[in-house]
């Protein structure tokens, strides 16, 4: 089966911490017997950008035949049909897609009439902001999530990696696993949170991708107090390394985080979160058996998903 990837999210020289869920499953896909994998990637911005992108995957590709299409995001998907309807149309949703006030519009009218729409989450699918019911041309949606990278996100010798980011070896530390630049992720609720534990708050801003499994592991605990998540990569990554993680119950924290103890998945209520987080604050070392329920979500799991999905379109039998 040949297929080709189209996405404007995905690491550059530049910008490394892009997309770099949208490479794991590019990666993991590669990795499968039976599945020849291209790829198309293009710069983000304004409308033009993407204009010029449909122009150049026209250029590059218009040309060759493939089995299947995949685009992430729904102005990728757009970018996508610039190749026509030769070939089924995947289109895997994040969730900034569906609930932007512009893009989100345009990503559900591009999904009802696109051969598969594929949210991460069965939660997104259902949102009533932005959900995506009665979409796709036939067959309804799939959850196609992109999943965890296990081999990087493990456990590692936490005054290691604390020598390595230069803090204290006996700090108390919380993560706050996002840029507080980003509105959504509510860094606001983590820097509060921190200050009435007496712990000082790590964030990713400004963090180079290979330095993050160092930040988590760093930590005696990941908060991820976002409003609202598509997926949420941050409490698997968290459990992936066995550290403790307190997040809000949206994306796929409830569903990951159900049953494992020394973890939350909860609304935010600083009283309850402290209480949560008091005893991996005093202890040495905390951790808590998280990489098992890891790994139900690794990426080369859900590769397996998303190729069986595209066995199933191109088969014409995926049922909603």
């Amino acid at each position: 089966m040949r297929v080709l990837v189209v996405t404007s999210t995905y690491p550059t020289p530049s910008r490394p911490g892009l997309g770099g869920f949208v490479r794991d499953q590019v990666d993991a896909l590669r990795e499968i017997d039976g599945l020849e994998l291209e790829l198309f990637t293009y710069e983000p911005g304004a409308a033009r950008n993407y204009l010029r992108a449909a122009r150049d995957l026209r250029r590059a590709h218009g040309r060759h035949s493939y089995d299947l299409v995949h685009a992430h995001y729904g102005l990728s998907g757009w970018v996508a049909r610039a190749l026509g309807r030769r070939a089924p149309l995947v289109v895997t949703f994040h969730g900034t897609d569906l609930r932007h006030a512009v893009v989100g519009p345009l990503s559900r009218i591009l999904a009802r009439g696109i051969d598969l729409p594929a949210p991460v989450s069965a939660s997104l699918a259902r949102d009533p902001a932005g959900g995506l019911r009665g979409a796709g041309k036939t067959r309804g949606a799939a959850i196609l999530p992109c999943g965890v990278n296990l081999d990087r996100f493990g456990p590692r010798d936490r005054r290691d990696a604390r020598g390595r980011l230069g803090i204290d070896p006996s700090g108390r530390y919380l993560l706050f696993p996002a840029d507080p630049a980003r509105p959504e992720k509510r860094h606001d609720r983590a820097r509060g949170l921190a200050a009435a534990a007496g712990a000082e708050l790590l964030t990713y801003a400004g963090a180079p991708p290979e330095r993050i499994p160092d930040l988590i592991n760093a930590a005696n605990a990941v908060i991820a107090t976002s409003e609202r998540e598509g997926f949420g990569l941050a409490p698997l990554e968290a459990l992936a390394c066995d550290v403790p993680i307190v997040s809000t119950d949206v994306g796929i924290a409830p569903v990951a985080l159900r049953g494992v103890a020394g973890t939350l998945s909860a609304a935010y209520d600083a009283r309850t979160w402290l209480d949560a987080l008091r005893p991996h604050l005093d202890a040495a070392d905390p951790r808590i058996d998280g990489r098992r329920r890891a790994s139900l979500f690794g990426r080369n799991r859900m590769a397996d998903r998303v190729f069986e999905a595209y066995r199933d379109v191109t088969r014409g039998t995926v049922s909603g």
